[in-house]
């Protein structure tokens, strides 16, 4: 059972880092929130301007792992993990705990700060035990398979080694001739692409030199990369600190996100863009979604962590901070395309918890991830509580890169034992391993299951999420039905159509508008027993058959889907209109789960009578539509906005065909 607890978080991060002390958050006013942040196009002279982006992302296949946790893996005692590394058969693990265990054992073992364990029983490595006095944040692999450490240290193995220093992967003794020094200064992230060596975190000292917050070293050697002056400075309040730290897996573009304002000297709040083609460069790109502050005076910052995907083509950034204003992301999940350049960039998506934070994210295997002191993703229209269109999850969630909705995956931090801790605000690393999804938090449970202060989610038993988009023919058939049990069935090449014929359909009764999507078919069902009267119902539609529906009343029926008057599913969204609305609106689907985006969003469009269309499809790169007085009509669509100057009839009103019908549809079969 979920505990009902409130919506707070103690900055413990900043408390173990800098010394600050621990503050919490209240429940504040409710504002306006959006579900995500579209650039949209702006009408000018009649017709649309260019779109502000490339077009919409299209389904991808998405591999997710298993949502439960490997039995063997280790316990920490106290205090929490948050760093992972693996070199061979080993795992290292650092953060701020002081004993571990093997899963069997039964007694405690005295680990400050870091330890190793074999991946394949969970045996603690007994002859890795190196002495450190502070609490590890970050670990990386060198080229050579050294273990690069970073963190609050100030000695390691009895000298003094600030913040950062290289290990002996089987003893851990220090690796003397690695010249890397960090002189003073939290270094939270290391990260490891080629031969460099990206560290970032609180330190403006680096091997001797002056770096502000974020530098690079050979990997190898140390040594520091003078070509590399990237120096984020002037903290928003309290101390000035890079948190998150991604490089794309191209190697080509840097985001640091944390609490500074400037950036080599240029406007940059919370999050930077670096090239890193050639020497090095602040690029030009920023966002104002950073910039206002959140409802809670507790977080001085409030963008937490960033990664990239795994074909560098976007990156997200995950917050806390609470309840926003002007436009900001806080307590939010957010997609950003790599390519775009300029100021004010807006978000592709962006998912809201309803007042929860969102602490560490990881993009793998075309699946966003996310960790934190969440109950609910989707939530936009909550405040502390579950609002309209809210999915249940538990402090971890795995997102559709597509458009940040929530895949079937839900291990939940559920399962310490009584006089453990079963809720703590952070997780601090998500981490893709070799083998599956590493977690590390400061509680006790995980997957229903105890799990000390980390958990490994593996790939095995995992399942592979396909990538379902509308049918993408040039040619099949229009369904449309105008009585219960019945449709009419007209073959259309996308300019020409058919000689029509009548079958029967007789599950496909009480309908009103419909789309198909991969080999289903999506169509709004009247219930008087339903909320709203009405819900969205789904049936397999296979060689022109629909088969018997299998979503009751119950299941997203906060959504009013009899309002619509026609609708069509196209990557990873749900078009629609409505009586009396002159306006095409939009939100996210999930066929996973089968989940609706909590926001509603309106396409920008000219010329097209919306409030009379009785009936939608998409086909070949066109909207196909209905109307109230029984004709059919074409009309260019692009994802971005609809221009009416380019709509054709396709069937005049009084035909063999009456195409004032909700439901209406496009098939291949």
């Amino acid at each position: 059972m979920v505990p009902n607890v409130r919506s707070e978080q103690a900055t413990r991060d900043l408390s173990t880092a800098l010394g600050a002390p621990v503050l919490h958050r209240t429940s504040r006013p409710v504002w306006r929130r959006w579900c995500a942040a579209i650039a949209a196009p702006v009408l000018a002279v009649g017709l649309l301007a260019a779109p502000a982006r490339a077009a919409n992302p299209t389904p991808v296949t998405s591999t997710l792992t298993s949502a439960n946790p490997v039995d063997t893996t280790p316990h920490a005692q106290n205090g929490d993990t948050k760093a992972f590394a693996e070199i061979g058969n080993t795992v290292y693990v650092g953060g701020s705990f002081t004993s571990v265990k093997a899963a069997g054992d039964a007694s405690w073992t005295t680990r400050n700060y870091l330890f190793a364990y074999d991946r394949a029983t969970g045996a603690l490595k007994t002859g890795f035990n190196p002495v450190l006095d502070g609490a590890v944040h970050a670990l990386a692999v060198s080229p050579d398979g050294k273990l690069i450490v970073g963190g609050a240290f100030l000695t390691v193995n009895g000298v003094s080694r600030k913040n950062l220093v290289e290990l002996d992967p089987t003893t851990g003794a220090t690796v003397t001739s690695w010249v890397g020094r960090s002189d003073g200064g939290l270094v939270r992230r290391t990260l490891v692409v080629g031969n460099s060596l990206y560290l970032a975190g609180a330190f403006h000292w680096v091997n001797g030199t002056q770096h502000s917050l974020l530098a690079r070293l050979d990997a190898t050697t140390g040594a520091i990369d003078a070509s590399f002056q990237i120096d984020a400075s002037v903290a928003r309040t309290s101390s000035e600190l890079v948190w998150g730290l991604a490089v794309s897996p191209d190697s080509r573009t840097l985001v640091a996100v944390g609490n500074f304002t400037q950036v080599n000297g240029q406007a940059r709040n919370q999050v930077v863009l670096v090239d890193l083609a050639g020497t090095p460069a602040v690029a030009n790109w920023s966002t104002q979604h950073y910039v206002a502050p959140c409802s809670s005076a507790a977080f001085p910052f409030y963008a937490r962590d960033v990664d990239f995907s795994d074909d560098s083509r976007y990156f997200v950034i995950v917050a806390d901070g609470g309840r926003a204003d002007a436009g900001a992301y806080c307590d939010a999940t957010a997609r950003f395309e790599t390519a775009d350049r300029g100021a004010g960039i807006d978000a592709t998506w962006v998912n809201y918890t309803g007042s929860d934070s969102v602490t560490s994210v990881e993009v793998a295997d075309n699946v966003v991830y996310v960790g934190g002191h969440f109950r609910w993703l989707n939530n936009a229209n909550g405040n502390d509580s579950a609002g309209s269109g809210a999915i249940n999850r538990f402090g971890l969630g795995a997102l559709d890169p597509i458009n940040g909705l929530p895949l079937v995956w839900n291990p939940t931090r559920s399962g310490a034992p009584s006089g453990t801790t079963t809720w703590g605000p952070i997780i601090w690393e998500l981490w893709r391993g070799s083998t599956g999804l590493y977690a590390g938090f400061d509680s006790d449970g995980v997957g229903n299951e105890y799990h000390g202060r980390m958990g490994l989610f593996p790939l095995s038993g995992g399942r592979t999420v396909p990538a379902v988009n509308a049918p993408n023919a040039a040619s099949g058939y229009l369904y449309v039905s105008s009585a219960d049990g019945q449709a009419t069935k007209v073959p259309f090449n996308g300019s020409t159509l058919g000689t029509p014929v009548n079958a029967s359909q007789p599950n496909l009764t009480a309908a009103g508008a419909s789309f198909s999507l991969g080999n289903k078919l999506y169509w709004s069902k009247t219930d008087a027993a339903a909320p709203n009267g009405s819900y969205l119902d789904v049936s397999i539609f296979s060689g022109g058959a629909v088969g018997a529906p299998w979503v009751s009343s119950g299941y997203n029926d906060w959504f009013k889907a009899g309002s619509m008057t026609g609708a069509f599913a196209l990557d990873g969204r749900m078009y629609y209109t409505k009586a009396g609305s002159n306006s095409l609106f939009y939100r996210y689907l999930e066929p996973d789960g089968y989940i609706l985006g909590c926001t509603e969003f309106t396409l920008p469009s000219v010329g097209v009578p919306w409030g009379t269309v009785r009936g939608l499809a998409w086909v070949n790169g066109k909207v196909v539509y209905g109307d109230q007085d029984g004709s059919l009509h074409a009309v260019p669509f692009d994802g971005a906005a609809v221009d009416g100057a380019a709509s054709v009839e396709l069937a005049a009103p009084g035909g063999a065909v009456n195409w004032s019908s909700r439901t209406l549809f496009f098939a291949t079969s």
